[in-house]
């Protein structure tokens, strides 16, 4: 099977923070390379040349597959599909890249351009006198479409995202190592069975959340491509489970003051937010 037939001007495309190389079959995510296989790879490219258009279930059966195969077609193309759903970080309910239209085919809804001509446009000469030349970051800027903001470096939003859960961790583990303490201070000032609920929370929360924390350090740090979607799936119990654990500055406030507790917990409340708009500036 041979890719399909593009353009010959064009030796590679671009679409948002992705770009295809037609000369080496190869799909690029902010210039790390994403493995995919053929049929998905042809996929792509076929729906690249006509993007914003139907592409039909049989066009592609016909470029991808000759009439003179056999194999269950229509299985062949989902798994292909999905796969470079996959490979995109893309989802079938709400696709930003690849559409489904039920019983007529696929349609690929992000803009495309030639990877040359943005590479054309960084080596054009300078501004005539008198025009002040636009700095390179303005000029190479891409923006995040949900967000409008421009992408920083994906190493720094996959830093500062697995920080925040390293963050997290450590107070599970340092809670744990003074539960005897904690029961002690909230027995202080709360009736018996409030500070009970207080300690079995804080045993049931921490027993949650670190293995969800692991999970998530290890998938930022091995650059998971899923990892957006399924971060914006678990969001509501992290989100639950993140609110908990922004009093937690208050059993320290006869130490820390009443002030720097409520400061505390004030900047903790936002945190999972920000969670998420790193997420979303990594994985777009």
């Amino acid at each position: 099977m041979s890719t399909p037939p593009s353009s010959p001007a064009r030796k590679s495309l671009r679409f948002e923070v992705f770009e295809v190389d037609l000369t080496a079959g190869e799909l690029r995510k902010n210039g790390t390379r994403i493995r995919l296989q053929e049929q998905p790879f042809q996929i792509l490219v076929y729906l690249l040349d006509r993007a914003g258009e139907v592409v039909t279930r049989e066009e592609l059966r016909q470029q991808l597959w000759p009439a003179d195969t056999f194999v269950d077609f229509d299985h062949s193309l989902n798994t292909a599909v999905n796969k470079l759903r996959e490979a995109l970080g893309d989802s079938a309910s709400s696709p930003r890249y690849v559409e489904t239209l039920a019983r007529r085919g696929y349609r690929f809804l992000a803009p495309v351009q030639p990877a040359e001509a943005k590479s054309a446009a960084q080596d054009s000469p300078s501004a005539p006198p008198g025009e002040a030349a636009a700095p390179p970051a303005m000029r190479t800027a891409s923006f995040h479409r949900d967000l409008e903001v421009p992408l920083p470096r994906r190493s720094l939003t996959r830093s500062l995202f697995g920080l925040v859960q390293l963050m997290y961790l450590i107070f599970y583990v340092n809670a744990l190592f003074r539960l005897t303490a904690i029961d002690r201070i909230t027995g202080t000032f709360l009736p018996a069975w409030e500070a009970r609920a207080i300690f079995v929370t804080v045993l049931v929360t921490a027993g949650v959340g670190i293995p969800l924390r692991c999970y998530l350090i290890s998938a930022v740090a091995f650059d998971h491509q899923g990892l957006g979607e399924k971060f914006q799936w678990m969001f509501p119990a992290i989100l639950a489970l993140d609110q908990l654990w922004a009093v937690a500055p208050f059993l320290l406030a006869e130490k820390i003051g009443f002030g720097a507790a409520f400061a505390a917990t004030a900047a903790l409340l936002y945190v999972p937010f920000s969670e998420r708009t790193l997420v979303q500036l990594a994985y777009p």
